[in-house]
């Protein structure tokens, strides 16, 4: 063989070394957050007395209060207002028949509360801590969520619709068509629109406030529930109800990034039900079973600790929803069975740096290594980098030939 064409296939040989080498560091790269390991076990969180069912609770960021819904099983139906500064009640209010979900209205200082049982929503002033009017809606859900960007409350309703209220009005200015049984809400501040849960129809709609449509549907898991907006990275987590995981939506392209199934640790089920973000640690935190919170970092989707509860009666007891207090960095979490309301520290979470997520049923098992996940950006670079690696090989030996030729 002559030389030249001996140094030209050397030369192609080595290029796809190159190309080799190129290729394993990428997906080195993308598999750094995949390695599994066990979540830490936090400690019983402190808690607040609230009276019966502590099932709903929404953060006031103008008072330093949280509003609280309790009333279930038989017991009184009542408001509690949770000081911050205190982390005691501080006032009661009894005129709301059934109140359920929240929502606070930073523009007018006000909670918008629904009815668990259908009623109206009831709209209540921080200022004075007392029913200022009521709305009518068809209700019958527990999602509600405040629009800062239009001054509007959106409520998800029994008969598969969403009414939008005006706050200056408080009367309903819209109605909206979406999926099967919406169940909860979530408010994407950075692009104006409601993300809706349609629990019965395995999909998540997408609203915009600038002209009140479904401008998207997006399909999930089975049966989707939960929602919360990570501000911090422009994505929406939504909870699979029944799937033991979670999904992860981009809300540039509406489309779902990721799904990611975890194992619930202390429950004997995994039922996926409430989200929240932390907007100070950058955690989503989502209830599991109703016996207990996992901690999600939004870092690598992994979970990084959880907490569990349960009352001396044996039962489960973090069945409420979660509001985050940006004041204080405190989430808080309706108690449910147990009366109170649990409220835990930013610092008390586990560190964001964690690169691991769930493989284990104890905060003391060992790591498993998995398979890493390919991340599409990866892909992406490596499917560029044999294209322009190829290319220049090819040019290479056909310009060794030519020379070869002369």
């Amino acid at each position: 063989m002559p030389k030249k064409k001996r140094e030209g296939i050397s030369m192609a040989a080595k290029i796809w070394k190159l190309l080799s080498l190129v290729f394993i560091a990428i997906f080195a790269a993308s598999a750094v957050n995949t390695v599994h390991a066990a979540a830490t076990q936090l400690a019983t969180p402190p808690s607040i007395s609230v009276g019966n069912w502590a099932r709903y609770v929404a953060y006031d960021s103008g008072k330093g209060e949280i509003f609280e819904s309790s009333g279930g099983s038989g017991g009184t139906s009542v408001v509690n207002v949770i000081s911050d500064s205190t982390n005691s009640v501080v006032a009661t209010i009894t005129t709301i028949p059934g109140p359920g979900a929240l929502a606070y209205d930073s523009g007018k200082g006000e909670v918008f509360v629904m009815s668990q049982n259908g009623g109206p929503v009831s709209v209540i002033s921080d200022s004075t801590n007392t029913v200022v009017t009521s709305i009518t809606v068809v209700g019958g859900t527990e999602g509600i969520v405040y629009d800062s960007g239009k001054g509007e409350i959106f409520a998800a309703n029994s008969d598969n619709t969403v009414s939008v209220i005006s706050d200056s009005t408080n009367a309903v200015v819209a109605t909206v068509n979406v999926g099967s049984n919406p169940t909860c809400l979530a408010y994407d501040s950075g692009k104006g629109e409601i993300f809706v849960s349609n629990e019965a129809a395995g999909s998540v709609s997408v609203i915009s406030d600038s002209n009140n449509q479904v401008v998207a549907t997006i399909t999930t898991g089975s049966a989707p529930f939960g929602l919360a907006f990570d501000s911090g990275k422009g994505e929406v987590f939504v909870a699979d109800y029944p799937a033991s995981a979670f999904s992860v939506i981009s809300d540039k392209t509406n489309t779902v990034l990721t799904e990611v199934a975890i194992e619930n640790y202390g429950a004997p089920s995994s039922n996926m039900y409430e989200m929240c973000y932390d907007s100070g640690t950058g955690h989503v935190f989502v209830n599991s079973d109703y016996s207990a919170v996992d901690i999600i970092s939004d870092k690598n989707n992994a979970v990084t600790g959880y907490i569990e509860v349960t009352n001396p009666s044996g039962y489960a007891t973090l069945q409420g929803e979660m509001a985050y207090d940006s004041g204080k960095g405190e989430m808080f979490i309706g108690g449910a069975s147990s009366d109170v309301v649990y409220y835990l520290s930013d610092s008390s979470s586990p560190s964001t740096s964690s690169t691991s997520s769930p493989s284990a049923t104890s905060a003391s098992a060992s790591p498993t290594p998995t398979i890493p996940e390919f991340g599409g950006g990866a892909l992406i670079l490596v499917a560029s980098a044999m294209v322009v690696v190829s290319v220049c090989a090819v040019a290479l030996i056909v310009r060794k030939r030519r020379q070869s030729r002369q």
